[in-house]
């Protein structure tokens, strides 16, 4: 069975939200978004992929 985590399903929930975003700006990228800096959902999506990376732990990732 495969389970996924729930770092892994707040993940995915992230990155819809980032992909929703940048479809409803004709975007394919955030780096072309005049509200990069300071954006909420891009900022959502950078601390949980760190989360994700390091299961929720302080400090190093595990790969």
């Amino acid at each position: 069975m495969d389970e996924t985590s729930p770092y892994e399903a707040k993940l995915e929930e992230a990155k819809k939200a980032l992909q929703e975003c940048q479809i409803s700006k004709a975007l394919e990228s955030c780096l072309s978004c005049p509200s990069l800096i300071g954006c909420p959902i891009r900022t959502a999506y950078v601390r949980t992929v760190y989360e994700s990376m390091s299961k929720g732990e302080v400090g190093g990732f595990d790969f």
